[in-house]
């Protein structure tokens, strides 16, 4: 397929008419599922890139972190922020920057000097945030099977699990290292319709009304995806959980590549394609369920990526003075209207 081509089509106007892209963009690049190599007839194109700020973002009063385009499926960062997202080894942007050469539409002298930097962002970073994407995909997966094929008792099981998460991630991204909350366990319901719930005990004093309200909001958000009422398009819906269930097991791939070979490979080698098309095309369902294979699948993999943690050579933390030091010569050329 011509991507670049694309470029020039009406659809895609936007890219040369926003003053914040046109030649200010230094990456485009296709991700998606032509990025991974699993792509199928009618499969979308996706794009993901990068654009420079303006002086005023960096020096001003405007700011701007991203642009989307929801019709063509289309994300744009803003450098800076691509850069912070970049630090923690983000599944979702970390994968720019490991597209195959022909699959970049746009690649500016900039953008390339990214890309040849690319190594200063490979980190044991990827540790925690590509395994906590898997284990995110991993949960709502069994949380939609378990919706539809569980007793209520067994779906609460799976509800505790997920709120426990819920509140674990609310705690490290609010910075609490204790949101007063004691204990959660299952207990024999007082709500009426049900056999089991979910109840819990807290202690909290001078705890901010609003850090209360985001802290129970985040667990009930939980709660209110397993509490869903209305007809389920099975054959729709298992569409979903298989393409869930693909990029949970290529979320694995792609992270094991980093940690054990110092590596960003977005598209994956037609070994592991077999395997993910595999998973794409139901091989692996029966009856809207999972099987038992593809939950050995999963464990094979899981296990590699602890293995990839444990015996990565990536240093812990990236090495902060050399990024600062090529975020600052970009944005000082920027401030100075040299680019």
């Amino acid at each position: 397929m011509n991507f670049k081509g694309l470029l020039s089509t009406k659809e895609y106007e936007f890219l040369h008419t926003d003053p914040r892209l046109g030649n200010r963009i230094i990456l485009l690049g296709v991700t998606g599922s032509y990025g991974y190599g699993t792509e199928r007839e009618g499969s979308d194109i996706d794009f993901r890139g990068i654009t420079l700020e303006l002086p005023s973002d960096l020096i001003g009063f405007t700011e701007f972190e991203q642009f989307e385009d929801r019709e063509t499926d289309t994300v744009i960062y803003g450098f800076n922020k691509i850069i912070r997202l970049l630090l923690s080894c983000n599944p979702n942007t970390i994968e720019i920057l490991g597209i195959e050469p022909e699959k970049y539409v746009i690649r500016t002298d900039i953008g390339q000097e990214l890309l040849d930097n690319r190594d200063m962002f490979l980190t044991k970073r990827a540790a925690e945030s590509f395994g906590h994407y898997a284990d995110a995909q991993l949960r709502r997966l069994q949380n939609a099977i378990a919706r539809d094929s569980m007793s209520q008792p067994d779906r609460e099981e799976h509800i505790i699990r997920s709120v426990k998460h819920a509140l674990e991630d609310y705690n490290r991204r609010s910075g609490e290292s204790d949101s007063g909350v004691t204990k959660l366990y299952i207990d024999d319901a007082v709500t009426e319709g049900l056999e089991k719930e979910i109840f819990i005990d807290g202690e909290m004093k001078h705890f901010p009304l609003r850090k209360y309200n985001d802290m129970m909001n985040s667990m009930n958000i939980v709660i209110r995806e397993y509490d869903k009422i209305g007809k389920r398009n099975r054959k729709k819906d298992d569409r979903h959980l298989n393409k869930h269930a693909m990029h949970l097991v290529r979320l694995f791939m792609m992270g094991i590549d980093i940690l054990k070979y110092q590596t960003i490979r977005t598209r994956r080698p037609d070994d592991e394609l077999e395997l993910l098309k595999s998973i794409r095309d139901g091989y692996y369902m029966k009856d809207s369920v999972l099987n038992e294979d593809f939950y050995k699948v999963v464990a094979d993999y899981e296990k590699q990526f602890a293995e990839a943690e444990k015996v990565s050579t990536l240093p812990d933390s990236p090495d902060m003075n050399r990024v600062e030091e090529f975020v600052e010569r970009i944005n000082r050329r920027i401030v100075n209207e040299e680019i």
